[in-house]
């Protein structure tokens, strides 16, 4: 086994391991764990969920915290197939895992398919408080992405927000 397996077997792994709910699962120590079967079963919280992009073809789990808030939290994105996100930024530091399929990723102030960088599962990245960054897919893709709030999204170009604020 080569060692880009290992360490997206260990991550993987270490996801499944580590992961849990907020609402069913921490205690008051902080404490929590899921197995894969209750991640599953963890709630959609919608497209304009704090820090997630607002496009409807993409989909928020909140795994811990709340990303609204200051604090700690852990959310899943899917994203489905032949999805491009505008430019944008969170004011928040983040760092993410691509838990499957393949996530083109580029950091600037207006999306530049030149600039992705082909993320497979097992990669990790970061998405830089303040700092404008784009992604596209060609088939579904779940990330998480683990950050510290309050978290939020702006667009470069407020006509992109697909929330319809502006």
């Amino acid at each position: 086994m080569n060692i880009y397996r290992k360490c997206s077997v260990i991550l993987l792994t270490t996801f499944s391991v580590a992961i849990a709910s907020a609402n069913a699962q921490v205690n008051n120590n902080g404490q929590f764990r899921l197995n894969p079967l209750e991640i599953k079963a963890l709630k959609n919280a919608g497209s304009n969920a704090p820090g997630s992009s607002n496009y409807s073809a993409v989909q928020e789990i909140v795994v811990m915290g709340d990303p609204s808030k200051p604090g700690v939290y852990m959310i899943l994105l899917k994203i489905a197939a032949n999805t491009k996100i505008a430019a944008h930024l969170h004011p928040d530091q983040r760092v993410a895992t691509v838990l499957s399929g393949t996530w083109y990723f580029g950091y600037g102030a207006q999306f530049d398919e030149s600039k992705l960088k082909r993320l497979p599962a097992g990669s990790i990245y970061s998405e830089v408080a303040g700092q404008n960054h784009f992604a596209m897919t060609k088939e579904p893709v779940i990330v998480e992405i683990t950050g510290y709030g309050p978290s939020g999204v702006n667009y470069v170009d407020p006509a992109d927000d697909p929330s319809g604020k502006k």
